[in-house]
């Protein structure tokens, strides 16, 4: 593992983060723009995520899919998070969610892998899960799958949740938990039906996520499973961690997910944060709330991986 240099991040009011936020969707989340566009553009903008100091960031292979493994200082290789980036299945990349990841990771004692997973419209469905599924299967001979959780932010929430769902219908031993970050869990759903929702998201616009869904999948398979998750029967689930802000045109993702997980019997715990938008914990270092965020996900890995790793 070879690794890069960390910076220390500095405390930016929440107005200037949500602009930035708003300015990250209109030059980057554009359906307008060619998704190599977009790609590019996204990482021109999320390089600038600041690390705790001491922070390895690694590169590796687990089953044949190549990814991203971020290590605080001290922290072995006892406890992982399994986290799978956003973008709509079809932009972004594991570095969308590294200062997320060394934040974790410092917090909670856990190294967080993010698989660089194929991305749609050149790989459509199954080819993210196929890769999710090749990456848990390497990680599980490598320890207990109690001291491993599985996350993911937006659209990869979706793919963290349709794996853990795989996982359980087929019989696989489960992970300790899963963390979903402003979830996108149906890729069916009329994200324009709440346009005061649409008004008060400042990073994601209805046709742009038309777009990414397009891309990823037929319509036709909209209501499977493995693509809108939401959808599934949700018992038998591990405990779910869900985050959400209330400014966000997916949030009603979150909240449907943790009515019907309860209803099924699931451990779930939902917060949702006042005025935040889309992705907001992804800003740790930076922002008040991310913080927060964070420092409940830690809590949440901690919690459901006692005494895996001992």
């Amino acid at each position: 593992m070879t690794g890069r240099r960390a910076r220390r991040g500095l405390r930016v009011p929440a107005p200037v983060m949500r602009l930035g936020a708003r300015q990250v969707g209109r030059r980057s989340l554009n359906p307008a723009l060619p998704w190599p566009v977009q790609r590019a553009r996204l990482a021109r903008l999320t390089g600038i995520a600041l690390l705790p100091r001491g922070t390895t960031v690694g590169n590796v292979t687990l089953g044949g899919v190549p990814a991203e493994v971020v290590t605080a200082r001290g922290v072995g290789p006892a406890l992982t998070v399994l986290h799978f980036h956003g973008g709509g299945y079809c932009v972004g990349s594991a570095r969308t969610a590294r200062s997320w990841a060394g934040h974790l990771s410092a917090q909670a004692g856990c190294r967080v892998v993010l698989p660089e997973y194929r991305l749609a419209p050149e790989h459509p469905h199954p080819a993210a899960l196929e890769d999710a599924r090749a990456v848990i299967a390497e990680l599980r001979t490598q320890g207990s799958p109690g001291a491993l959780v599985v996350s993911g932010d937006s659209a990869g929430g979706g793919l963290a949740l349709a794996l853990t769902l795989s996982m359980r219908d087929e019989g696989t031993q489960l992970p300790a938990g899963c963390i979903l970050l402003s979830p996108w869990l149906d890729l069916g759903r009329d994200r324009r039906a709440d346009p005061g929702l649409v008004r008060r998201d400042v990073l994601l616009d209805p046709d742009w996520l038309d777009a990414c869904a397009q891309a990823y999948a037929d319509p036709a398979r909209w209501t499977d499973s493995s693509v809108s998750p939401l959808r599934a029967e949700h018992a038998g689930l591990p405990p779910l961690l869900v985050q959400a802000g209330t400014d966000e045109v997916l949030a009603p993702d979150s909240e449907q997910l943790a009515a019907s997980a309860a209803a099924a019997g699931v451990d779930v715990t939902y917060t949702r944060w006042p005025h935040m938008w889309h992705d907001f914990a992804l800003q740790p270092g930076m922002l008040a709330a991310a913080d927060s965020a964070v420092a409940q996900a830690a809590w949440f890995v901690a919690m459901v991986t006692a005494g895996a790793a001992g």
